[in-house]
């Protein structure tokens, strides 16, 4: 099986412009996400998709495969596919035949995402009928539980994804919410997705759906379209940097 590795990477943000290229160490943030990815040993390849010249130029400088998409992606699912049609553009006749079977959307904001969750993801395909993958990890606060920002999962038996929320669910009834993270078990989404090549192409088609404009989650798009998402767990906490301030904090449990 051949997997692809995509870490979509653009250059405006609201909160923190130019984050790729934040120094982590001596090293530009994508740098760092791009050597963890190229130490999974299930991705025959990865790649950076980029809308900026000067994020392809870094990437470039430590030798890195990049590829430029659009600057008008919603999403690094959207990303994602550009860059495997850029990689395999259209043949005669309207054909593209694509050298890879799954592709994973890595994060371009956590340096120090651990391969061993790339790999988690990646072997979900190896089971022909998964759609697409994602990481899940248990909550152990109730301050977690009760941030907005902090997506829910919750999980079947056989570890698919049944709904991702905002809030917590199941809602515990008859009982103070203090203590429903020591009744049930509760997951927490860690950002990173895998889908099959042929889904990712379809799912990019989709128009957003309801569920997903109400908690603005793409993956219920997938969801409410009758895609399944397959879910691995993982005891890794996944660390984003979302603003300058989060480089110290994060950097800190890293790097001694």
């Amino acid at each position: 099986m051949k997997i692809l590795g995509v870490i979509p990477a653009r250059y405006a943000s609201a909160r923190f412009p130019g984050k790729p290229l934040a120094d982590i160490n001596g090293k530009p943030m994508i740098q760092c996400v791009y050597e963890q990815a190229v130490m999974c040993k299930e991705l025959s390849e990865v790649l950076v998709a980029t809308d900026d010249k000067r994020i392809e130029t870094a990437v470039k400088k430590f030798k890195g495969n990049v590829v430029m998409t659009s600057a008008k992606h919603e999403s690094g699912t959207d990303r994602c596919y550009e860059a495997l049609q850029n990689l395999f553009p259209l043949k005669k006749g309207g054909k593209r035949v694509v050298g890879f079977d799954a592709v994973i959307n890595i994060q371009g904001d956590e340096p120090f995402i651990q391969p061993q969750q790339i790999s988690k993801v990646a072997n979900c395909f190896k089971d022909g009928s998964v759609d697409l993958a994602t990481l899940v990890m248990k909550m152990t606060s109730i301050h977690e539980l009760a941030n907005h920002n902090t997506v829910k999962v919750v999980v079947s038996k056989n570890k698919q994804a049944l709904y991702f929320s905002r809030t917590a669910i199941p809602y515990y009834r008859g009982e103070d919410f203090s203590e429903w993270i020591k009744l049930h078990t509760y997951y927490k989404h860690v950002g990173i997705y895998g889908y099959r090549t042929d889904v990712l192409a379809e799912i990019t088609k989709l128009e957003r759906s309801s569920l997903e404009m109400a908690e603005s989650l793409e993956q219920l798009r997938w969801l409410e379209n009758g895609y399944k998402i397959a879910v691995e767990f993982t005891d890794k906490e996944s660390y984003a940097i979302d603003t300058p301030e989060d480089i110290k904090n994060i950097v800190k449990k890293f790097i001694k």
